[in-house]
């Protein structure tokens, strides 16, 4: 019997993180668990609440308040619910995405969310997706990746995501965006965006969703194999 395992893929924004997992879990039959999404439903509920993205001990208190969950519904599509409410398409926002990125680096909320992530993927049979899955939350996962790609192709895949969700922006402001989203993950004090050592690198610039996920489904499912 395979075993299933823990899978971690980190990146940076724009790297085709979210898709991948959303699909490499589809393919594997594993729980796909979005930790990014996590840390938006905590700047949602902290603008919701009109907290300052500034205030990391309430940030923290916020985090710790927050009833996160993930479900499956009949669109094919891994839904984010806060408090029992779906916010899924809430938590996309530039705002959203901007703020969530900020509160990341407090380690009030890192460690207040940090449990509920080991807690979710602890059994195994999960893809796990992140800046720091490989690195903190499950430094011993099974298999790592580290997907990464350049600035200008991660720019126009955001971009594409927005104008899916009838935001318009000039390309050079998402261009702009994304450099900004890359300074304040990797210079962050805690728990920076960083390949880990032991991850595959992979950059998908020039592959296809379905290149990248037929690539690491092929490695998890070997190591599957050999138990």
């Amino acid at each position: 019997m395979n075993q299933k395992l823990i899978v971690a893929i980190d990146g940076p924004a724009g790297s085709g993180k979210s898709t991948v997992t959303h699909l490499l879990a589809r393919k594997l039959g594993y729980v796909h668990i979005d930790t990014g999404a996590l840390y938006r439903a905590v700047a949602l509920k902290a603008k919701e609440l009109g907290i300052s993205y500034d205030d990391a001990p309430a940030l923290g208190r916020c985090a710790l308040s927050c009833r996160l969950e993930f479900q499956w519904l009949n669109d094919d599509r891994n839904h984010v619910f806060l408090d029992g409410k779906n916010v899924s398409s809430l938590i996309r926002t530039p705002e959203i995405s901007m703020a969530a990125s900020k509160i990341s680096a407090y380690p009030e909320v890192r460690d207040a969310l940090l449990g509920l992530q080991r807690q979710l993927g602890e059994k195994g049979g999960v893809v796990l997706e992140g800046r720091d899955i490989g690195t903190v939350v499950f430094p011993n996962a099974h298999a790592k990746f580290f997907l990464t790609a350049s600035v200008d192709s991660r720019a126009r895949r955001r971009a594409v995501e927005l104008e899916e969700k009838g935001v318009y922006l000039d390309f050079e402001e998402v261009k702009k965006q994304v450099v900004d989203r890359d300074r304040g993950d990797t210079e962050r004090k805690v728990a920076p965006l960083k390949k880990a050592a032991d991850a595959l690198e992979v950059d998908t610039t020039n592959m296809t969703v379905g290149q990248v996920v037929d690539t690491l489904a092929m490695i998890v499912e070997e190591r599957s194999k050999r138990g």
